[in-house]
């Protein structure tokens, strides 16, 4: 049977005190308000909610903070990668502990393995837990790329290996993937403006970014297209298109927290060595937010 995280999941930003605390009352607003516009799933302690910054500790209290709001309503996945195998397996085997429906972990970054090596590290992770494990592709953020038949080897020979986030524009890897993989391993677009194509060569859905802030729209335009109202879908992501490269115009989470910011739902605030966004910017991207109505 096919993994079902549900179609939409969001990777979800860690709201900030000025003082670079975490702001649990934020965070509860804005856990409410995901689930309200559409999100099956919350996706804790990514790239989006800035681990590089956030200690362990902090990143247990989050998850239990999470797990208790939002009460059983959606799935709540725990992001566990690292870029050292051991730190990987003991925090996969936490998350468990704590609760996780799943694990979310990135290929590992900075040390550019090999594609045994990346074969290895991620068989060590799932023979030391039972929850489902997403993989996550980002050569962009990793340096390297994991190839589909390592993909597929992982997903033929691990069965908690169910689903892989794939954030590569090289669109023919989902065909590859696809191919490759068994029938029920699910893909998610790990970018938002690739859903749709992802979508049309057999992608699930979309581990998203826009969904902080649009995404009563983002799973419209997945049931239209799964529907088979590929017209409606087509221009539903065409009139997303411009807010989706524009939560990009600065390093991710940034501009998501500035629109955030702007619903009066959290506060920017970001850890170094990010920083928000200067008053040039932030005149850009309310050019864009002001075009939806929910800005209005």
């Amino acid at each position: 049977m096919r993994y079902n995280a549900g179609e939409l999941i969001t990777a979800m930003i860690t709201p900030f005190n000025e003082d670079l605390t975490i702001d649990y009352p934020s965070l509860k607003r804005l856990i409410n308000h995901l689930i309200e516009t559409g999100t099956d799933a919350i996706l804790v302690a990514g790239t989006t909610g800035e681990t590089p910054t956030l200690s362990h500790e902090e990143e247990a209290e989050l998850f239990k903070f999470v797990k208790e709001t939002v009460n059983g309503r959606i799935k709540v996945i725990m992001g566990a990668g690292s870029n050292s195998t051991q730190t990987a397996t003991e925090s996969s085997i936490k998350a468990q502990k704590a609760g996780a429906d799943a694990i979310l972990t990135v290929v590992p970054y900075y040390n550019k393995p090999s594609q045994k090596g990346m074969y290895e590290h991620f068989a060590a992770i799932a023979k030391s837990v039972d929850i489902p494990i997403i993989l996550y592709n980002i050569p962009g953020r990793t340096g390297v790329n994991m190839q589909p038949a390592t993909i597929a080897k992982l997903a033929k020979e691990f069965k908690n290996i169910v689903a892989v986030k794939q954030s590569n524009s090289d669109l023919d890897l989902i065909s590859e993937i696809k191919s490759q993989c068994p029938d029920d391993f699910t893909i998610y677009s790990g970018d938002d403006s690739l859903t749709l194509p992802m979508m049309s060569l057999g992608a699930h859905g979309v581990i998203s970014v826009a969904s902080h802030v649009q995404g009563k729209e983002i799973k419209e335009m997945i049931t239209a297209f799964k529907k088979g109202q590929n017209e409606k879908a087509l221009q539903m992501h065409l009139k997303l298109y411009p807010l989706f490269r524009k939560l990009f115009m600065a390093p991710n989470p940034v501009p998501v927290k500035a629109a955030l910011a702007k619903l009066g739902i959290i506060k920017e605030y970001v850890r170094k060595p990010l920083v928000v966004l200067d008053a040039e910017e932030k005149k850009e991207l309310n050019e864009v937010l002001n075009k939806y109505s929910y800005f209005n």
